[in-house]
């Protein structure tokens, strides 16, 4: 039968990516507790074509993403692409992977279990002069207010906000060690079940310990300079927004560590 897609295009106009997006999949990833977690992903796959070629085979995405996603550990995804860089003859392969992750999370004080969602990405490149991974977690927190605690006579305002970080992956880490950190490092972490008993701890422990968003920003970055590895983070990025309960806006901050690597320039 006849290949389109290889036969050659004359206008010599290279194409920096060419793939499939949206692909939504069951995957297998890496669990501290259960061993794996059965999850479902969003996976956007991609390769560069040279200006020669007219198109690239959409089908050989699907067929090598199949042969792995009953095992989507961090060591494996980069075999992943460099499988797909490989089989369509391409200087390069680019990949990104959503999914949610979750954890069963216990109240402070009575233990009533409940499950709590964290997004997390992957996100790798590869090619001959290239090999980048990256991971992505985003953990929802509370923040109680430092100035409206000390001009307050009483009570102060406090707000759900979103932690997100960027690793580049330089060691094998657990995802839920990172999520501990950053919860650790606001006001306090979110529960899917708190009691009367929990919802008193949670509501006092955030008022002893306020958090402007650039304290969040800041802790967490000490934290993953300081977080425990194979080998220390040569690069991440730590982003926080809160969602202001009595102003018409929301606060952010940003910071990041290390030489941007060339991928994400």
């Amino acid at each position: 039968m006849r290949d389109i897609q290889n036969e050659r295009d004359t206008r010599e106009i290279p194409l920096e990516k060419v793939g499939v997006r949206g692909l939504e999949y069951p995957v297998t990833v890496l669990d501290k507790k259960n061993k794996i977690q059965n999850t479902t992903a969003v996976a956007d796959l991609f390769v560069n074509l040279p200006h020669h070629y007219k198109g690239t085979h959409m089908s050989r995405f699907i067929e090598i993403f199949h042969e792995h996603y009953k095992d989507l550990t961090m060591n494996h995804f980069l075999q992943m692409l460099e499988q797909i860089r490989l089989r369509l003859k391409a200087e390069r392969a680019y990949g990104v992977v959503r999914f949610p992750f979750y954890i069963e999370k216990k109240a402070p004080v009575t233990g009533a279990p409940g499950m709590m969602r964290y997004d997390c990405t992957y996100e790798g490149s590869v090619g001959k002069d290239l090999k980048n991974f990256f991971v992505s977690i985003s953990v929802p927190i509370t923040t109680l207010c430092p100035c409206s605690k000390a001009i307050s006579r009483y009570g102060a305002h406090n707000q759900r906000g979103l932690v997100t970080v960027k690793l580049l992956y330089s060691g094998f880490f657990w995802i839920e060690d990172i999520i501990d950190m950053i919860e650790k490092s606001a006001s306090s972490g979110l529960y899917s079940v708190l009691k009367r008993e929990d919802e008193k701890f949670v509501t006092e422990h955030a008022y002893e310990n306020p958090r402007f968003v650039e304290d969040v920003v800041r802790d967490v970055y000490l934290g993953l300079q300081n977080f425990t590895s194979e080998k220390p983070f040569r690069w991440f990025q730590v982003e926080a927004e809160t969602f202001e309960s009595i102003h018409n806006h929301n606060a952010y901050a940003f910071t990041e560590y290390g030489e941007r690597p060339l991928s994400q320039r």
